[in-house]
């Protein structure tokens, strides 16, 4: 019988595939609990429609994301913060400020996807990484300012 899976199921295949299980195992198993559907011709139809959506949704999400590494690769922000006598910082400059400083030049980054290599601690210039997609990273220019 075929089946076309709903969930990732472990031995037979990852969702949206269209595989060939034993009647058995479709009525008793993967019907009853839900993680597959018969696999007749309205299903199939309704299969690959949502699989071409979701093929067009990531190009569209990576050229997005490449656009973005283009922009953030040749930009340089400037975060004000408070230090002390010798130029020391009080703590460490976080994900938090950097995304708050890319927002004030119209980037939406969330603080997730910045990646600080070591704790900033001192006034400087440093390179962060900003993760924009899964293979695609971009290195920003961050300058840390005192008040």
């Amino acid at each position: 019988m075929k089946v076309i899976l709903k969930a990732d199921v472990k031995g037979q295949g990852k969702k949206g595939e269209i595989i060939n299980v034993s009647d058995g195992y479709a009525r008793n198993f993967l019907f009853k609990n839900g993680l597959a559907a018969e696999a007749n011709a309205a299903a199939v139809n309704s299969a690959r429609i949502s699989a071409e959506a979701a093929e067009h949704r990531k190009a569209v999400e990576k050229a997005a994301a490449q656009e973005l590494k283009a922009k953030l690769d040749k930009e340089s922000i400037a975060v004000k913060i408070k230090v002390g006598e010798n130029g020391k910082l009080f703590g460490a400059l976080n994900t938090q400020n950097i995304s708050d400083a890319l927002a004030k030049k119209g980037y939406e980054v969330d603080k997730k996807k910045i990646v600080i290599a070591e704790p900033i601690k001192s006034l400087g210039r440093y390179t962060v990484t900003v993760k924009c997609y899964a293979e695609i990273s971009a290195k920003l220019t961050v300058v840390v300012e005192g008040l």
